[in-house]
């Protein structure tokens, strides 16, 4: 256990927060002190062909030990961290036996993580938990993915009588702004599939995911003194509120859970003259998905009808753009992927959570480079801020699941 909680430390503790803001891959500089950690740590530990390529994309292989055909399968995650909440001077706090009570993060702060509020806390009654100073998020998405992944990797370099085909392993920058599979390259890879090991709580196993698009709706405005603005001014705010009351009200993601999609208004920033709202569009249904984008389609037209003699000209400009789709379309075809993760899972006594993704990983994108790819429990729980925390015993069942599922790959007919 305290080899997994070192190695898991020695991440966390590097800065990687990612940046949407920048044009670079990675898309901050700081990235490159765990990259380049992590190369000279695949190579301590035995692997073979490990390269880190001009943007950062790691890759490194554990060659086959029989001798029989084995399809190649590959494991991937990022460690980049999220922008949405600080990720420097991550200082984490061991706490053995947890008791199922409250945690003090931080005292001075009065900061605590509560199972009266984070109720999953109570699954891990009798563990080691590692959380948060309450200052900073933790990490563990995805630097606990990647402590399981060499973990595994190094168990299986001096275990050798666990039989296994060629196995690759990929980490990769910038997943938490999107961009953690663009650059990646799937033929260099070389694998047949691949699994991202970036879900949350022990158990779960992914392989739908939403339909993704943003939009960015403009609005204009005319702006005259406000004691004479009657039947003059356009307030571009308030068309903008107009605009988002014409949405599906129970259908944001407060409101929604499961297969439900939604709107999610993200940002807005206006004055009388103009104001642009952005918004995302998530559904995994694609018929849904595709009714979603008309309906931002139709509500424009009908506002740029209403102001078309008053303004002129269109008052609403609407941009949508596809960001990733579901992966279940380029899983289900080799579902036998899936069916061997569960069938690792069962074997190590652990209960599979099968369930849709709200969200997207590396994996969906992947998937529709060609890299079939579901996601795998690594254990952490309240991503993205400072209430973060992971199970030690999670990690631990992570890899061995990473080392059943080499291991049945390579049995399985």
């Amino acid at each position: 256990m305290q080899h997994i909680i070192d190695r898991f430390i020695s991440y966390v503790t590097v800065d990687t927060e990612s940046d949407a803001s920048s044009d670079t891959t990675p898309s901050t500089a700081k990235q490159w002190d765990l990259a380049n950690q992590l190369v000279d740590e695949l190579k301590a530990i035995g692997l073979t062909e490990v390269t880190i390529d001009e943007n950062a994309y790691i890759m490194a292989t554990l060659a086959s030990n029989v001798d029989h055909d084995v399809p190649v399968i590959g494991f991937i995650s990022h460690f980049d961290t999220t922008p949405d909440f600080t990720g420097a001077n991550v200082k984490p706090q061991i706490i053995p036996n947890y008791d199922g009570g409250d945690i003090v993060l931080n005292k001075e702060l009065n900061i605590i993580l509560s199972p009266n509020y984070f109720s999953d806390l109570l699954q891990y009654k009798g563990q080691t938990l590692i959380t948060t100073d309450g200052t900073t998020l933790l990490g563990a998405d995805d630097k606990a993915g990647i402590t399981e992944i060499v973990t595994a990797m190094e168990f299986l370099v001096k275990n050798p009588q666990i039989k296994h085909g060629k196995i690759r392993i990929g980490f990769t920058p910038d997943e938490e702004i999107g961009r953690g599979a663009h650059k990646f390259d799937v033929e260099k890879f070389g694998a047949e599939c691949a699994y991202t090991m970036d879900g949350s709580q022990i158990g779960e196993l992914e392989y739908e995911n939403f339909n993704a698009a943003g939009a960015k709706i403009t609005f204009k405005g005319k702006s005259v003194h406000p004691g004479y603005a009657k039947g003059k001014m356009i307030n571009s705010m308030l068309i903008a509120n107009k605009f988002i009351s014409k949405l599906p009200k129970e259908e944001v993601p407060e409101r929604t859970r499961g297969y439900e999609g939604f709107f999610h208004v993200h940002h807005i920033k206006g004055e009388i003259e103009e104001t642009v709202l952005e918004l995302i569009i998530r559904d995994h249904d694609k018929r849904k998905f595709e009714k979603r984008k008309e309906l931002l389609h139709k509500i424009t037209k009908k506002i740029n009808k209403k102001f078309a003699k008053q303004f002129g000209e269109d008052i609403v400009t609407t941009e949508i753009k596809d960001q990733y789709y579901n992966m279940k379309e380029k899983v289900e075809p080799v579902i036998h992927i899936v069916d061997i993760a569960e069938q690792a899972m069962k074997e190590l006594g652990i209960k599979p959570l099968i369930k849709p993704i709200r969200g997207g990983t590396d994996g969906c994108q992947l998937s529709y480079k060609g890299l079939p790819c579901p996601n795998i429990f690594a254990g952490g729980h309240n991503f993205h801020g400072k209430y973060e925390y992971v199970p030690v015993e999670s990690m631990q069942k992570a890899v061995e699941v990473i080392v059943k599922i080499a291991e049945i790959t390579a049995t399985k007919k």
